[in-house]
């Protein structure tokens, strides 16, 4: 019995896992909806979100906006104020999409149309002013666009959309110089269509290349009995979030500006505002866009900077360079200069050996196969005859050659150390098959939530590997409980990742925000861990310990360590790592201002030029590999062999200048306030950059194990 729920919970895991992907999914030029003249096309409300702020909140939930109604659309079966089904990526980023009563008709225009009439109390007065204050803005959705607000570039050649459009702005009152909030609670919505392709396009139908949204406020007096403004064209006077009545109204004819006095109401707790919702809707026809390019203008900002983005791949190709340079003269000239002195040596030793020693020349079998740093090692070893002084002089053992007996040394902590690197294997796995499904098309910003879902998914799979890397390096340190492995490989980082999400989900419940995780996908996230990873990372520590078994080692470790001499203050562990931290991070450092706005400043998230990410990806790990070798040669030059976990924080070193630039970009760029609005930005860097850090010290581990490897396997005597 326990077997078969065991194996109905992985199914019904696999299932939920499979519909959340399946949700919303969109390749360009593909999925295409068009629309017959006349017909119904749906609106849906999303959510507000400030750049002052990381509270979210959903758009149906908040108090002084228009209830939904519950009337059935015609011909799409949709319901107002039903949500739309979400997948794990949308819930995870905070989207709440439900159906909106906005009735909008292919090609019929509307010069005013009236919503709603919305009673607010003094609660949802309050509410509605801090959301303004904060300068939140709104997203709809039409044809799976976001509605956006258009503006021109600098040379007014190009328009461009911003997502959203603002909920209120907010005046200084001439009278006392007090602020003054005022509410948008008219939208005008234009939608450019253009002629549908092929066969669709010949029987008239339409598709939607743009949404666009203005809004307006306007005061809730001179209205007819419809609900409408006496004129649409000249509404001066807008809504003003107070429940003082607005009593005269002056006109300043120096700067045709025009204010309010204002009297205070008799402070009854019961006091309401009335706000009356209206819309118009515009069709246009845009000739000059077709459908598979409709989200060109919300990246125009991004092909504008492609001369920055330049700039930043000719900033890394040289750094890099100049590190490539730096490993090829460590390769070609020093290491394969000291290996070939150590070739000659140890024949001119085995000629004089055999002509000297006699019986003593022959060596054992066992030694033969060890190559020359191990019969150097044998050689030095107490005990041995007095002939073995005259073998190889002293000065000539320098450098990384006086460790080669410790430098496979098991490092302290190694049974940690096996499970982090398999992790990191996990996450590199994940992050290549983001980038590679980038660009190519498949995630892209209309597959909204896309990169979480897939992610997750990429992840979860991905475990396979995190447990095969891990077990061989646990048998590689002489591990012999590898299923204690296996179940530490699975529960380390996911646990400490789902720890981190639900004490931050703490503080965004609090706020009654949507970005706060429901407690049913938690309970998802949870059955994907224990039923599908857990599972995937077991096999794959089974197959790495039994099948692959441990990596081979060129030269055995000594009985005895070998005392580190003290080291020079920029190769001591912590200043060896920040120093080496710097030239990753100045390889994506100017990437990384494009990141971070479309994060942080825009909110938006739709940063859409892979083809630069991934060529800085690219020369950033090399740029990581290249800088722990240097880094370790330099370290083993120092006669320090303690190099397993110093590699790790030398390849993973970049992520604390990532994070310093975090604090400095909070600091002087952004606007946030709050508390929670605080703690959620750090909370979220430090996360992505413990990611970062875990991903590129793998990278920087495997690099400088195999660079070791090499140099001190790299010569045999036959």
């Amino acid at each position: 019995m326990a077997a078969d729920y065991r194996s109905r919970a992985s199914c019904l895991a696999v299932i939920f896992l499979c519909l959340q992907l399946a949700q919303a999914f969109y390749i360009p030029g593909w999925s295409i909806k068009s629309y017959q003249e006349g017909e119904s096309i749906p609106l849906f409300v999303n959510k507000v979100y400030s750049d002052n702020t990381q509270i979210q909140y959903a758009y149906s939930e908040l108090p002084f906006v228009c209830p939904p109604s519950g009337r059935k659309h015609a011909r799409t079966g949709l319901i107002s104020g039903s949500n739309i089904a979400l997948n794990l990526g949308e819930v995870l980023r905070g989207d709440r999409i439900m159906v909106s009563d906005y009735d909008l008709e292919m090609g019929k225009d509307e010069e005013a149309r009236y919503l709603c009439s919305h009673e607010v109390d003094r609660a949802g007065l309050k509410r509605a002013i801090e959301l303004v204050k904060n300068g939140y803005v709104a997203e709809w959705i039409v044809d799976n666009l976001p509605g956006a607000t258009s503006f021109v570039t600098v040379d007014k050649s190009r328009k461009y959309y911003a997502s959203g459009f603002k909920m209120g702005y907010e005046e200084t009152s001439l009278s006392t110089g007090q602020p003054r909030y005022f509410l948008n609670n008219h939208v005008t919505l234009v939608i450019r269509w253009h002629k549908a392709p092929g066969r669709d396009g010949q029987h008239g139908e339409k598709v939607i290349v743009g949404f666009e949204v203005y809004a307006k406020s306007i005061e809730a007096e001179n209205r007819d009995a419809s609900g409408l403004p006496a004129d649409m064209r000249n509404t001066r006077n807008g809504l003003e979030l107070t429940m003082a009545r607005n009593t005269t109204n002056t006109t300043l004819t120096r700067d045709e500006s025009s204010y309010i006095v204002e009297v205070s109401d008799n402070g009854a707790e019961d006091a309401t505002i009335t706000i009356p919702y209206t819309y118009s809707i515009y069709y246009r026809e845009e000739d000059h866009v077709e459908w598979a390019n409709r989200w060109d203008l919300y990246f125009v900002n991004q092909e504008e900077s492609s001369k920055i983005h330049w700039f930043a791949i000719v900033n890394s190709v040289i750094i890099s360079g100049l590190l490539t340079t730096v490993v090829a003269v460590i390769f070609a000239r020093t290491i394969r200069g000291d290996l070939k002195g150590y070739k000659d040596a140890g024949m001119e030793e085995l000629r004089l050996g055999k002509r000297s020693r006699g019986m003593r020349s022959p060596r054992r079998s066992d030694e033969k196969k060890g190559g020359l740093l191990d019969q150097i090692d044998a050689d030095a070893t107490p005990g041995a005859d007095d002939g073995s002084d005259d073998d190889l002089p002293a000065e000539d053992i320098t450098g990384w050659k006086l460790v080669h007996g410790d430098v496979f040394r098991t490092p302290s902590y190694g049974h940690l150390l096996a499970p982090i690197v398999g992790s990191g294997m996990q996450l590199v796995f994940m992050a290549l098959g983001l980038l590679l499904l980038s660009c190519f098309g498949v995630l892209n910003p209309s597959f909204r939530g896309g990169f979480i879902s897939v992610g997750l998914a990429l992840f979860i799979v991905a475990g396979v590997f995190s447990g095969y890397f891990s077990a061989r390096v646990y048998k590689t340190f002489g591990g012999s409980q590898w299923q204690h492995n296996a179940v530490v490989t699975a529960t380390l980082f996911p646990g400490m990742l789902f720890a981190t999400i639900f004490i931050l989900n703490l503080f965004v419940w609090a706020q009654a925000s949507s970005t706060a995780i429901p407690l049913g996908t938690l309970f998802g996230l949870g059955a994907l861990w224990l039923f599908i990873q857990l599972p995937l990372v077991y096999a794959g520590s089974w197959y790495g310990y039994l099948k692959g078994g441990a990596y081979s080692h060129p030269i055995k470790a000594t009985a005895i360590p070998r005392q580190i001499p003290l080291q020079a203050w920029y190769a001591r562990p912590v200043q060896a790592a920040l120093i080496a931290g710097l030239i990753p991070f100045a390889v994506i450092f100017i990437e990384l201002l494009f990141v971070f706005q479309s994060l942080w400043s825009d909110k938006s998230g739709y940063y859409y030029v892979f083809g630069f990410l991934a060529v800085v990806s690219t020369i950033l790990i090399l740029a990581v590999m290249e800088v722990t070798i240097i880094a370790v040669y330099i370290q083993l030059c120092s006669e320090n062999y303690h190099w397993w976990w110093q590699s790790f924080f030398l390849g993973g070193s970049s992520s604390v200048w990532i994070f310093a630039y975090c604090v400095y970009y909070y600091l002087h760029v952004l606007h946030i306030r709050g508390f929670a609005s605080g703690v959620l930005f750090f909370a979220y860097c430090g996360l992505a950059c413990g990611v970062y850090g875990l991903l590129t010290g793998t990278i920087g581990f495997l690099a400088a194990y195999g660079f070791v490897r090499r140099i001190y396997g790299a010569v045999k005597v036959d």
